[in-house]
């Protein structure tokens, strides 16, 4: 686990200082993209793409813009009232964070999102791959039942050379 004094993730002398490109297996970034501008998300992404060894993974979870419960959305939108807000930047929607994840070269998989009707979509994946605590299912706040807090979780996986470009799952 690093933060920014270890690793600023937009900051190439800091990922040289630890890594040789196409060396990293896995990265997981638990609500840091919110923090960052689209274009920082942008740049943010492209480095992860070059430190990833091919076939590596980039797991990414983000507050959901398109969560339908507004006491949520006034608490993680930029300047929200939640812990943090105070910095987010962007609030995303799956499109929207999948697109800036593509856009880097990376093939993705989106984990957990509310669509544009409100709905809630998931598909299993394994907390041993990277886990979010701010999910459907480890998020203490839906032990209810109700789906108080989730995010938008997206793994983004480099290609292999010459690999089809879509990800199975």
């Amino acid at each position: 686990m690093t933060d920014i004094d270890q690793l600023d993730i937009l900051n190439e002398k800091d990922w040289a200082a630890y890594f040789r490109p196409a060396f990293v297996e896995s990265i997981l970034a638990e609500h840091v993209w919110e923090h960052l501008t689209v274009d920082e998300g942008t740049r943010a992404a492209e480095l992860c793409w070059k430190y990833l060894r091919p076939g590596g993974r980039l797991r990414v979870a983000v507050p959901d813009g398109l969560h339908p419960d507004r006491t949520y959305i006034d608490a993680v939108k930029p300047g929200g009232s939640g812990p943090g807000a105070d910095d987010h930047k962007v609030l995303y929607s799956w499109r929207a964070l999948q697109t800036v994840l593509e856009g880097a070269g990376f093939t993705t998989r989106v984990l957990e999102h509310f669509d544009e009707s409100g709905d809630f979509h998931a598909v299993e994946w394994d907390p041993m791959e990277g886990m979010i605590r701010r999910s459907r299912r480890f998020d203490n706040r839906n032990r209810d039942g109700a789906l108080h807090y989730t995010s938008i979780i997206v793994d983004a996986i480099r290609p292999l050379p010459g690999a089809n470009s879509a990800l199975l799952p």
